[in-house]
């Protein structure tokens, strides 16, 4: 738990004011010792009291004149460098009131300038009847406030990360075939067939057909779905051959593993 914050004023009374000065007097002596013993520097104090006749040495008589008599070999601009008495300590209190005063009414108008700004968005409260004064902090606040909006839009617009690059449709059946193998590489190879079968006369289309099984009638369909006939043609295959099926003679028509045989006719 925090302690409360004394407020620095005199104490008026007798008593409190005699307490106060000896519990405090302790713990300067005591911050002095252990800045001696922890920094290892030459610390003295004379403290002159209304309740004791005599003042009040610290460490000791003569180790307060050590350090006085080294204080004063010093140069005199040294001597008085951060040297203060009641009256400059008072009046650095002064100035360091006087500034924080005035921070604390320039927020204070600010502030104010925000409501009446916020009153004039909504036509709550007009600007006709307010001073030369007035509209000119009026004025230097909108011009703020803009600024920080723009500055605002700003970094958003740096932070939207731009949309991945699409790839166009105008690439080549080639290119789609060797980045994809999947659906794009069957539908290239798909494309560049029926451009080859549209390079041959209709007679070679059809003879083609033929041979590779498409363009049957339904007729046909049924004779090929005969095995009875199935087994003639490749008997008759290999007589005709003279058996270099080999390990595929059980492959019908031009499917031989090979897709490029597909298109070796003349």
């Amino acid at each position: 738990m925090t302690r409360k914050k004394i407020n620095l004023a005199y104490i008026a009374n007798d008593s409190a004011r005699k307490a106060t000065f000896k519990k405090r007097k302790k713990g300067l002596l005591k911050k002095m010792s252990e800045l001696s013993t922890l920094c290892a520097v030459q610390t003295c104090a004379i403290i002159y009291s209304p309740y004791d006749p005599e003042p009040e040495v610290w460490p000791s008589p003569l180790g307060v004149q050590s350090v006085i008599a080294r204080f004063k070999s010093m140069p005199e601009a040294e001597q008085s460098r951060k040297m203060v008495n009641q009256e400059s300590f008072l009046g650095q209190r002064i100035i360091k009131s006087e500034e924080q005063l005035k921070k604390q009414q320039i927020e204070n108008r600010e502030r104010e300038m925000t409501q009446v700004m916020y009153r004039s968005l909504v036509g709550d409260q007009g600007v006709q009847n307010m001073g030369v004064a007035d509209l000119n902090d009026l004025e230097w606040l909108v011009d703020k406030s803009v600024e920080e909006i723009d500055e605002r839009i700003k970094s958003l617009r740096e932070q939207i990360v731009p949309p991945p690059q699409v790839m166009t449709a105008g690439m080549s059946n080639s290119h789609v075939n060797s980045t994809d193998g999947g659906k794009y590489g069957t539908e290239a190879t798909k494309n560049r067939a029926e451009t080859e079968m549209d390079a041959y006369t209709p007679n070679q289309q059809s003879s083609m057909n033929q041979k590779v099984g498409f363009g049957l009638r339904n007729e046909d369909m049924a004779v090929y779905q005969n095995p009875q006939w199935l087994e003639e043609l490749l008997r008759s295959n290999d007589q005709n051959m003279g058996g270099q099926l080999g390990k595929n003679e059980d492959i019908p028509f031009a499917f031989n593993g090979n897709n490029s045989s597909l298109w070796s006719f003349p």
